[in-house]
């Protein structure tokens, strides 16, 4: 008799941890299927970047610049990216490599060791720079990696980073993300960071990249408002662009921080916090990235903090399958970078990153370039694919799948020279 209950227990209990299964994956409630269904897409009211937070609105340049900007970034700093801290307690930089005849002579190859401690055996980065051979400081694009220096050109030149899974990828493996000596011949230099050096992309507790450089006296994880993994890759940019401010080759005043998918985002939150960044350059960034928050179409908060729990701050997990909270959206991010230019792009197929949604932040985000003094995106509906909007607010969208490509490049260049040459 005790057997044949335990065996109908066992069964009973096995059934329920099979339904546990069903509706949670790591600890997180499972989300509902995604909605391409722009018939389904919830009622939605953005907040305006132009009315402070006691409901009074922004009259003028001064009020934007002294109140609500600081507002809106505090908003993204508590509720989304978290707060980062503003330099390394020690910053250094050393020429690793360098070789004056790169590309077959067409550039110069530089890699930089940027130090995070004094211990040279400490954490620290490496940057890769490419310059074209000219007589004066040259604007350059710089860009985090997906898989590592080495990977971005077949060039055996570059070190291979010891860094997480760096040493699995072959030379050259994305090439064709990275057109180097296309952006070489049009006189622009490239600066790259792996960023798995900054810090890896898993859910580890925070414990193998920079965050514990910063965590205080007994401090194991961030707090709730500390920065995830996208703060630190964001963070990881600027830093790199202190090096470029000591570069002579380099004009300091001309850099490009762009990005793509979760790098984009990356890129987005970097030119939105450091304002030395002359244009922010995203690419299918998608949720928390251009697109809007609350149109909850594709990836959603609910679905993207499930699925990378470490690259938001844990606050932010307050608004999954609740984006109606939310008290900012991604228009407001793309506000941040005014009055410098701007461009998204988005690709047909990449649906899950939401083209509209990333086309709709640029389109409320424009009266904030209007009150300082530019114009904001010169359409009102989605161009045509392939068809570019270029101004102070750049966007185009393009067939094909979620990707960055020759054809996207060609188009940053252009924008690039529309405002840096």
């Amino acid at each position: 008799m005790f057997k044949c209950f335990y065996n109908k227990f066992a069964a009973w209990y096995l059934v329920v941890v099979l339904l546990l299964c069903l509706f949670t994956v790591n600890g997180y409630t499972q989300q509902p299927e995604a909605n391409y269904d722009e018939t389904r897409i919830p009622a939605y009211t953005l907040p305006d970047p132009l009315v402070l937070q006691s409901g009074k609105l922004v009259t003028g340049e001064p009020q934007w610049w002294k109140e609500r900007r600081p507002e809106i970034l505090s908003l993204f700093e508590m509720e989304m990216y978290g707060r980062a801290p503003s330099t390394a307690t020690y910053l250094g930089f050393s020429v690793a490599t360098q070789d004056t005849n790169a590309l077959n002579g067409k550039a110069i190859r530089k890699e930089i060791t940027v130090h995070f401690t004094k211990d040279k055996q400490g954490a620290s980065m490496s940057v890769l720079l490419y310059l074209p051979k000219l007589n004066t400081p040259v604007p350059v694009f710089l860009g985090l990696n997906f898989r590592g220096n080495h990977t971005i050109i077949d060039d055996p030149g570059i070190s291979v980073s010891a860094h997480w899974k760096a040493a699995e990828h072959r030379r050259g493996e994305d090439s064709l993300s990275w057109p180097v000596e296309r952006i070489i011949e049009n006189g622009y230099g490239l600066a790259t960071v792996y960023y798995g050096d900054i810090d890896p992309d898993f859910d580890d507790g925070f414990l193998n990249g920079i965050h514990p450089l910063f965590f205080r006296e007994g401090q194991t994880k961030p707090d709730p408002d500390e920065w995830g993994s996208i703060g630190a890759w964001a963070w990881g940019l600027s830093r790199a662009l202190d090096y470029l401010v000591t570069d002579g080759a380099v004009d300091a005043r001309r850099v490009v921080v762009i990005g793509h998918s979760r790098l984009g985002k990356a890129a987005l939150w970097a030119g939105a916090q450091d304002q030395r960044f002359a244009v922010v350059i995203s690419n299918n960034s998608g949720c928390g990235g251009a697109a809007l928050s609350k149109r909850a179409f594709g990836e959603t908060v609910g679905s993207i903090n499930t699925a990378f729990p470490h690259w938001f701050c844990m606050n932010f997990r307050k608004f999954n399958n609740n984006e109606a909270a939310l008290p900012m959206d991604q228009h407001m991010l793309i506000a941040l970078i005014a009055p410098r230019p701007v461009y998204v792009a988005s690709a047909e197929e990449d649906r899950w990153a939401d083209p509209k949604g990333e086309f709709l932040s640029l389109l409320y985000a424009s009266p904030v370039y209007s009150l300082l003094g530019k114009h904001g995106l010169s359409v009102k509906e989605m161009p045509a694919l392939n068809e570019k909007v270029m101004g102070t607010v750049g966007y185009h969208i393009r067939p094909g799948r979620h990707a960055i490509t020759l054809f996207d490049w060609e188009r940053y260049i252009e924008f690039a020279d529309l405002h840096l040459h």
